[in-house]
């Protein structure tokens, strides 16, 4: 197993995700314990020491679930990390009940790592909002009091979203946790979150590395052109090797679901195998690729807006749709969406094609902005 140093400890740079874990009939509140005992043991004995689990995932089984099978093993042998949930805005003002809860569901007097889970648009004005909900408070006083080792938070939002978060509570802040990958580095604009990190000297912690497993199923013509720089790599492993070449990532997290993916992704994590210049320019160049098949060629050029009766920003809002319509779903632009007002949404175009008049890469805006309002249901 390969080990990254943060602070005095050494972790495991392969994560156990515990939000995809096997499940009884498809349904996703019924984890298959007896099986994910087994994902563990195999995992603790090859060195993984590193657990992430939280409050809302498996429909808030899999604190318990986690909790259980790694009570099993002497407390020093693994760190144990979760989250406040403040993608749920209900929560905010709940912080003392749910962290109670959350050492009552995973039998242990402290968390090693403690996150504000999913900063985004929707709930970056209430995670600041410190005199009010007091969220922040609360956690730096269990860190001051020991049940928190390490403080961090995760985040879905974009790069200014992140910035307010590091203006009010960087200096706190230990570990980012990100969603990072090869496809999303330009996609989704992680390599300008990764730099703003980096400014702040906070070490990054990786989710969804292969993009709900998407990144480890590649058409037959993709996989070929990376089999034949690395005969010897399984496909899900580029994606480990991207990131193997990313200084500031010490910690990757994979929401594995069988024996299977544990067995393969702990090989993957015995050798230290980063990316060459040559093949990550390729792996990028297929990234560039897929999402070009799929999304609509804005270049945030700003014409569009200057015609605009109804004041959208229809370049932000076409990021967010093809994130969308390239995800098949999903929750980020929903979120991001929310913090929106109504007469900002997408259902707000009316039609007048002003802006298609002026596009230079001539999209069919207005067709987009009622295609993304019927995908939402607005």
């Amino acid at each position: 197993m390969i080990y990254r140093k943060f602070q005095d400890l050494f972790l495991s740079n392969l994560g156990f995700g515990a939000m995809r874990l096997p499940v009884i009939d498809g349904d996703d509140s019924r984890i298959d314990q007896e099986a994910a005992f087994r994902m563990v043991d195999m995992a603790m004995e090859k060195g993984v020491n590193y657990y992430d689990t939280a409050w809302g995932y498996h429909d808030g089984q899999s604190e318990l679930v986690l909790g259980r099978a790694l009570s099993r093993y002497p407390r020093e042998k693994y760190y144990l990390a979760t989250k406040f949930p403040g993608y749920d805005l209900g929560n905010m003002g709940k912080t003392e009940q749910i962290f109670e809860e959350q050492l009552r569901k995973c039998q242990v007097d402290h968390f090693d790592f403690y996150l504000f889970h999913n900063v985004c648009e929707m709930n970056i004005d209430a995670y600041l909002d410190d005199a009010k909900y007091g969220t922040c408070s609360y956690l730096m006083a269990q860190k001051k009091n020991g049940r928190i080792r390490h403080l961090g938070f995760s985040a879905h939002g974009s790069v200014e979203v992140i910035r307010r978060f590091l203006e009010a509570y960087g200096k706190d802040m230990e570990f980012c946790q990100l969603q990072l990958n090869w496809l999303d580095w330009d996609f989704q604009d992680a390599k300008a979150k990764v730099a703003l990190l980096d400014q702040w000297h906070i070490p990054v912690w990786v989710m969804e590395p292969l993009r709900g497993g998407r990144l480890a199923r590649l058409p037959r013509e993709d996989a070929d052109r990376l089999t034949a720089l690395r005969p010897d790599e399984g496909i899900p492993a580029w994606s480990f090797r991207f990131l193997q070449g990313i200084p500031s990532v010490t910690v990757i997290l994979s929401g594995m679901s069988d024996e299977a993916q544990v067995k393969e992704n702990l090989a993957t994590f015995e050798t230290d195998r980063p990316l060459t210049d040559a093949e990550k320019k390729t792996l990028l160049s297929l990234a560039a690729d897929m999402t070009r098949r799929a999304a609509l060629p804005c270049t945030a050029c700003r014409y569009c807006t200057t015609h605009c009766p109804m004041g959208l920003n229809i370049p932000h809002l076409l990021e967010l749709y093809n994130e969308h319509v390239f995800t098949g779903g999903g929750f980020i632009a929903p979120m991001a969406l929310m913090a929106l007002p109504d007469d900002k949404k997408p259902s707000a175009c009316v039609g007048c094609r002003s802006c298609e008049k002026v596009c230079p890469q001539q999209i069919k805006i207005s067709e987009a902005m009622k295609d993304f309002s019927a995908r939402l249901g607005l």
